[in-house]
């Protein structure tokens, strides 16, 4: 992997080591929206490198992130994305989570690889033209659903999606996300304990 996006990473690492140590001095109380907007919430090491993996195993993939958060997990797509011909396509709510991980991204030498939407999620992925190879879900979990049934018409045969957090924290949302995928007509998956649980699926119409 290139020294560019090697130390990008080691940044991101850091800062999670930090946001732990802080976390465990100082549970936050009350404020907890707020609280979780501050912090990367990433998906860690393990699912990032699940993540290149299998975008590796893409040709010229053309990759929609819903949740860009502070771009952790965006560079570990773009990586793959630009190994492989393709490109990330990344959806967030806060401009200024957008704009840290436009920075990242930059300096990680990637920005060409990735391009950065702000605004709500079902609105931009009505707006997105079919032909997604690669779906990472990982945004406030009731909108797990939602957002499939709004990409799912728009997904190549061979498409894979990974849904982030099925096990931790889990909860009702992730839940219906989780049957609603496998009830999808040419849709097999499965739940993988990696990081936070992963429910990965593959799309191949009859």
């Amino acid at each position: 992997m290139d020294e560019k996006v090697m130390a990008v990473l080691d940044a991101y690492h850091e800062r999670m080591r930090e946001e732990d140590r802080r976390l465990r001095e100082a549970p936050p109380t009350g404020g907890h929206e707020n609280w979780r907007d501050q912090v990367l919430l990433s998906v860690g090491p393990d699912t990032g490198k699940l993540l290149n993996i299998l975008v590796r195993s893409l040709k010229a993939p053309n990759i929609l992130e819903i949740g860009t958060s502070y771009g952790y997990s965006g560079i570990w797509l773009a990586e793959a994305a630009q190994a492989t011909g393709g490109r990330v396509t990344t959806l967030e709510l806060q401009d200024y989570k957008a704009a840290y991980a436009r920075d990242m991204a930059a300096k990680a030498g990637l920005a060409g690889s990735i391009d950065f939407q702000v605004g709500d999620a079902l609105q931009l992925i009505a707006a997105l033209p079919s032909g997604l190879d690669f779906v990472l879900v990982d945004l406030w979990k009731d909108l797990y659903e939602p957002c499939l049934d709004a990409f799912y018409p728009k997904l190549n045969p061979g498409a894979i999606i990974v849904a982030d957090n099925m096990i931790y924290p889990g909860g009702e949302g992730v839940k219906r996300y989780g049957r609603a995928v496998r009830a999808k007509p040419g849709m097999t998956s499965v739940l993988l304990p990696v990081g936070s649980g992963l429910e990965i699926s593959r799309f191949e119409p009859a």
